[in-house]
């Protein structure tokens, strides 16, 4: 098992001022539990949007105040969960996306729940969080939008891969992740066939495991207790993952980095595993 990525401190987790986080805190709290790192709560609140008016004040001051008691709120329950875990509260003014991708430089990851907007609205709404964060964090990011299959046996975690070095770090993680949670890995490479294809499917699917042997060599013997195998499925990348990851712990995939607060490079893959997996679909940038 490899170590917390070096400077990392905590695991942070970003709470919901009004929906409900239980999901998004049961996961960071049971990897923070299973890492041996600290968790950190991180709550936003949102300046208003209206002209501002003398009661502005009075408004943030009772917002803060909420947002103090939902913080409280959930460090409790994670005392329940796990009484000996080193927990934060982190109450800070600002829209939520920059916020949390502002404090996510020293993280080991960072976890959020999905609010299940729309494809635009989740990179262009003043409450998006999923897609801005996803593509600025300098760390893994795992979204919860639904709960990880615990009663697959045996359990397994997928992971996409494409050749890329992105994908060559993320299936690292996987790895890591199904070593700590006892399960096995599913090292998933799909083939989409051309619209004119030039070659035969039988050469594109043994190209693609040749691709998959590449990847994964070497893995085996550094986590000799997590079980591999490699499947490569004909049809659409998204669809052929998220098919895979059906009962799965996680679906892990590569993105290609920080590419400013719209997301426009978490890639078209990531898109669209973060509204059609239903298992955390945690990304992990190059390096």
């Amino acid at each position: 098992m490899t170590g917390p990525r070096e400077g990392a401190r905590d695991i942070l987790v970003a709470i919901d001022p009004v929906r409900d986080w239980h999901l998004p805190l049961a996961w960071a709290a049971d990897e923070a539990h299973l890492r041996h790192l600290p968790l950190r709560l991180v709550l936003a609140v949102p300046p208003r949007h209206e002209v501002h008016h003398a009661d502005d004040t009075p408004r943030q001051t009772a917002l803060r105040r909420a947002g103090a008691e939902r913080l409280g709120q959930a460090r409790e329950w994670v005392r329940d969960r796990h009484p000996e875990l080193a927990v934060t509260e982190d109450l800070r003014g600002g829209f939520p996306a920059p916020v949390i991708a502002g404090v996510a430089g020293h993280a080991r990851m960072v976890v959020l729940g999905s609010r299940h907007l729309g494809r635009v609205a989740e990179v262009l709404s003043a409450g998006a969080l999923v897609v801005p964060v996803t593509a600025r964090a300098p760390c893994p990011v795992v979204v919860v939008g639904d709960a990880a299959h615990t009663t697959q046996q045996p359990p397994y975690i997928v992971a996409g891969v494409d050749g890329s070095a992105a994908s060559v770090t993320a299936l690292r993680f996987a790895f890591d992740e199904a070593d700590l949670h006892g399960a096995a890995v599913r090292a998933v490479s799909a083939w989409q066939p051309p619209v004119l294809a030039l070659h035969g499917e039988e050469g594109a699917v043994r190209a693609q495991r040749a691709l998959l042997a590449e990847a994964t060599a070497g893995l085996a013997g550094t986590y000799p207790d997590v079980r591999l195998t490699h499947e490569v499925p004909v049809g659409h990348p998204v669809e052929e993952l998220a098919r895979a990851a059906e009962h799965a712990l996680a679906v892990v995939v590569g993105r290609r980095g920080r590419g400013g607060y719209t997301g426009m490079r978490v890639g078209s893959t990531v898109h669209g595993l973060l509204h059609r997996a239903h298992c955390p679909v945690i990304t992990v940038p190059e390096g």
